[in-house]
């Protein structure tokens, strides 16, 4: 089990958040004026690097924020929050 380090209220388990993603993946400017394969890519299409990868969590059984962190997608060490 993962232990994720929450910026706001410290380490806690992982059952303790959701998966949120990559970070830094900023919404469309006009998401209306996408074509239908670019809306397809902005929804689906992400890195999967072996290594550290940036990503969202959401601290739901706790302070309820959102943060971002790095995480080693091979070993799970985490870097920073």
């Amino acid at each position: 089990m993962l232990r994720i380090p929450c910026p706001h209220c410290g380490e806690r388990d992982e059952t303790e958040f959701h998966y949120g993603g990559e970070a830094g993946v900023d919404y469309p400017a006009d998401p209306s004026a996408l074509a239908d394969d670019a809306w397809a890519a902005y929804l689906f299409l992400r890195a999967n690097p072996r290594g550290w990868f940036r990503e969202r969590w959401f601290h739901g059984s706790g302070c309820r924020l959102w943060f971002a962190l790095e995480r080693h997608t091979v070993t799970d060490e985490i870097r920073s929050a």
